[in-house]
């Protein structure tokens, strides 16, 4: 349950980083008291994270693939999702065999769990099916985020909750003004991320201006030698590598997407299969490697979870690894599909996707 429940919360808010911290705090306590075994709870919600971190139309992982290798959100998501269900329906199956344990029986913590959590919280989703509808019926992003933030707010305040969690104004000690809330902490946890990706975007026009991606190119071209499984091969080991060294891994996108781009055009690989090929194996090894943002953020999560519930056991990102069934299997679908061809079209010549054999 908790590796579904995760996945459809991650597709709906487009964030894997959000899921994680989200039920790291609410269904890593709720599962290890039913008698989950911690590393497997711990790894499905890494793999729910994975799942929506591919899939979702809102995702940054998803805008970027899209996005960089000239192709719609909407498409990019419809073509992906054999790759992603392919991979999501062992995930499942090696969850129930693995997940079990022995329940802790602590009905006082358990009571003090269904205090702290409401029915009421479920009307949220209405926001984000809002979004996810208006994203796949292909209006552009920044107007289903708007949709979906402006029905956010107004699904809360018919729950109750008061316009100043959400954004208020206050004059501190200093006598300055101080803007706070829900969403100037949601603006505010993108600032860095934001500045960072500028500084790779202004690294990558450097690199393209003085010749050198052209470089790596023909480098890379010389060694796949008009083979399109080896170009297949190749952007699947560049964006592997890098994201050994970036830990977050929309930076380790973007870092990836030139090289991806350039290869696959060379190549006559169309945007909708190198976006896929940028997106699945980046979402999955920003929640599988140990030094990964994905898997630390859930190694901090769950310790501070255990600060309120001293009976909680913290699992080290190390013994996770391996567990991370949904990222594993993104992988091995990917590498297959390379090997394979499974799912390989190329450009018409009026830019459509065509099959191999009307090439």
């Amino acid at each position: 349950m908790t590796f579904l429940l995760s996945a459809v919360f991650a597709t709906a808010v487009g964030t894997g980083y959000g899921t994680v911290a989200t039920f790291g705090v609410l269904m890593y306590p709720a599962g290890v008291i039913l008698g989950a075994d911690p590393v497997i709870l711990l790894a499905a919600i890494l793999s729910g994270a994975v799942f929506g971190d591919n899939l979702a139309p809102v995702s940054d992982t998803t805008i970027v693939s899209a996005t960089s290798q000239e192709a719609d959100v909407p498409g990019v998501v419809r073509s992906r999702f054999k790759y992603s269900i392919t991979a999501a329906v062992p995930a499942l199956i090696l969850f129930v065999i693995f997940g079990g344990g022995e329940s802790l029986g602590n009905a006082q913590v358990i009571t003090e769990l269904q205090q702290e959590v409401s029915a009421d919280g479920l009307l949220l989703l209405l926001p984000f099916a809002l979004v996810l509808f208006l994203a796949l019926s292909g209006h552009h992003l920044l107007t289903s985020l708007t949709w979906g933030i402006v029905a956010s707010i107004v699904v809360m305040g018919l729950a109750g909750t008061p316009l100043t969690e959400i954004i208020h104004i206050y004059q501190n000690d200093a006598g300055d003004a101080v803007i706070e809330g829900a969403l100037m902490e949601g603006i505010g946890g993108y600032f860095n991320m934001a500045i960072l990706i500028l500084f790779i975007l202004a690294a990558a026009h450097l690199m393209e201006v003085a010749g050198t991606m052209d470089t790596i190119k023909n480098f890379f071209l010389g060694i796949i030698n008009n083979v399109v499984r080896r170009a297949e091969l190749t952007m699947f080991g560049i964006v592997a590598f890098l994201n050994v060294f970036i830990t977050i891994n929309t930076v380790a996108e973007i870092a990836a997407a030139p090289f991806v781009r350039k290869i696959g055009k060379e190549m006559n690989i169309p945007p909708y299969r190198r976006a896929n090929f940028l997106d699945t194996v980046t979402s999955s090894l920003g929640y599988i490697f140990p030094w990964s943002g994905g898997v630390l953020l859930a190694w901090a999560t769950i310790q501070g979870a255990a600060d309120d519930y001293d009976f909680l056991p913290v699992v080290s990102p190390t013994e996770v690894f391996p567990f991370v069934f949904q990222g594993w299997g993104l992988l091995i679908v990917m590498l297959i599909a390379a090997l394979t061809g499974w799912g390989l079209r190329y450009n018409g010549k009026n830019g459509e996707e065509v099959k191999p054999k009307d090439v």
